[in-house]
């Protein structure tokens, strides 16, 4: 593997769902709060093209907990808490591709 594609490769996160289904994702962003907590919005990754077409574009924003020295990636199941991780994602999304757009 060369440097360039070690670099690309600290992005994928690989995740195991409750079925035991192994799943890649693209992290985006990172968001740690004033309190600690620690988020991460991920995209899809998929193999199969069908399945880029069929994908609706969404961010997964999920919340990083650690418990017995293993990190575990969860829903965010609190709307208030949901909600302001998401607009601080979109804000820093938006504000990154709006440098980018610039630049070119």
């Amino acid at each position: 593997m060369n440097k360039d594609e070690e670099l690309y490769m600290e992005d994928i996160v690989s995740v195991i769902d409750d079925d035991g289904v192994e799943h890649y994702f693209e992290e985006i962003d990172r968001v740690e709060t004033e309190e600690g907590n620690r988020y991460v919005a991920l995209l899809p990754i998929y193999e199969d093209e069908t399945e880029i077409l069929d994908d609706d574009g969404e961010v997964l924003i999920l919340k990083v907990m650690e418990e017995d020295g293993e990190t575990y990636l969860v829903q965010i199941e609190d709307e208030k808490e949901f909600n302001e991780i998401g607009n601080i994602i979109e804000d820093r999304l938006i504000e990154k591709y709006e440098a980018e757009d610039s630049a070119e």
